[in-house]
Parts: C-alpha cells; structure tokens; sequence
C-alpha cells in the first residue's frame, strides 16, 4: 500500500480482527506480532485509522449496483447499526451494515454515540436514495432515536442475535463452567506424553494419535449462544472416550491383538 510498507492483507486483517472479533487496539497489537507482522501499538491505531479511510470510500459504483440488486430482489435494503467499544473510556466504533447483502455502508468512531451524532453517520446512507424497508440495532437507545428520525415510517426491530444473546446468559455461563471443568480434568495429559515421546512402538504411536487428539480439545473453542463451546468440547471428548472404548476392546493396536 502506498506510503506504507503494509500490504492490503495487513489492513484486511486489522479490520476482521477489530470487527469481526472486537479486538483492542493492544490485542490488536499482539496478534499481529504473534502472527509475523512485527509493528508497535501505535502504529496498529495507524492501521486501523487507513482502514477506516478505505471502508469510508468503499461506496463504489460497484457497490451502488449491488445495492440495486438488493433493491430489486427484496424492495429495499434493511439497514442495522451496532457500536463496538473495545476498551472502557475509548470512541465507539459505529458500523451501518445493508443486512441482505452484508455491505457495511458506512462507519465511524464517536465520543458520545447521541442520537444527533448518529444520525449525521446515517446521512449519508440516506442520500444514496435506495428505498429502506427495515431498520435493526441492538436497542441502544440513541441508535434508535437517529434512525427513526431519519426513516419514522420504516419498521424498526431489535436484533434477534442480541435477544438471543441476553436470554441465553444463564445458559451462557453454565456452558462456561462445563467447557472449564471438562478442560481443567484433560490437562493432565502432559505427563502421559512425555512418557511415550521416546516410544517408538506402535502402541506408543497410537496413544501419541489419541493424546494429539485431546491436545486439539483443549484448543477447541465455539461461538455462543449459538454455538456453545463447552457442548462443543464436550462431544469431542465423548467422542474420543468412545474411541478408546472401541479401540480397548479390539485388543488395542495389530501388534497388541497379534501377540
């Protein structure tokens, strides 16, 4: 990229990661030095600051003309806004998404978030002129405010991922405790690879497979409410138990069964 020595790919990553995954600008910083992208945590504000710049451009003709299909398919575009403030004290970040075809339409970080200051961030999005028939946020009031304002006769819903989320938070955190308790009795597993590292029989190669196996448990992760992580943890677990099962009761490896 000009006037930088960081590629598009770095700015793409920058953005996925504040995006998509809430990173802070320090978590930000580490993973991109985990990742091979050594830089410091100021230059990561200067990163984000060029994708920033390059999502604002981003209304293309070519985007326009997807926004016509839309438009055509559906009748309207179904706009949603949501704020994303990663560290207490910081701006909030606020991105205005076309919900069909996924489009982030605009964004912009802001001190207060009030409902005039969204409503200048909308502004915009109303100009492009296309038809709105649905409007989606997760109840923030002020976001609310700034977009019935700007469309008081388009229906206006709260997101059924943020109920879904506030619902499930009793189920949430029991999930939590299981993913926790399955993880703690598996991490005892060090002491058994150590004793069949040097092993170069098969029925050590065969338990180094199943120890491999219960490592990448313990890496496991999911996405709740939806996909909760300790259900997730806790059927590959069961599924490597009954492996075992199966396996014991065949004798273990060919060698074992044959001698």
């Amino acid at each position: 990229m000009k006037h930088t020595s960081y590629g598009f790919d770095v700015l793409a990553l920058v953005g996925e990661l504040r995006f998509k995954h809430h990173y802070t600008l320090s978590e930000l910083h580490e993973e991109l030095n985990r990742r091979g992208v050594v830089t410091s945590e100021r230059n990561c504000e200067r990163l984000y600051e060029r994708y920033l710049t390059l999502l604002r451009a981003s209304v293309t003709d070519h985007l326009r003309e997807n926004l016509k299909e839309v438009v055509r398919e559906h009748g309207g575009l179904l706009l949603s806004m949501d704020g994303i403030q990663p560290e207490k004290g910081n701006e909030t970040l606020y991105v205005v998404r076309e919900g069909f075809s996924g489009s982030i339409l605009a964004a912009q970080n802001l001190k207060s978030g009030s409902a005039e200051e969204l409503k200048q961030l909308l502004r915009p999005v109303e100009a492009l002129g296309f038809p709105i028939i649905g409007l989606l946020s997760d109840g923030q009031h002020s976001i609310r405010l700034a977009m019935s304002g700007l469309w008081p006769e388009v229906p206006y819903q709260y997101c059924q991922y943020h109920y879904l989320k506030d619902i499930a938070k009793p189920v949430v955190e029991l999930d939590r405790k299981l993913k926790t308790g399955i993880k703690k009795n598996l991490r005892g597993i060090r002491e058994l690879e150590k004793q069949v590292q040097a092993d170069p029989s098969e029925e050590a190669t065969l338990a180094k497979d199943y120890l491999a196996a219960v490592r990448s448990v313990l890496l496991e992760d999911g996405n709740p409410p939806l996909d909760l992580p300790g259900v997730r943890v806790f059927e590959e677990a069961e599924a490597i138990r009954n492996s075992l099962k199966r396996s014991a009761k065949k004798g273990g490896s060919p060698t074992a069964r044959n001698s």
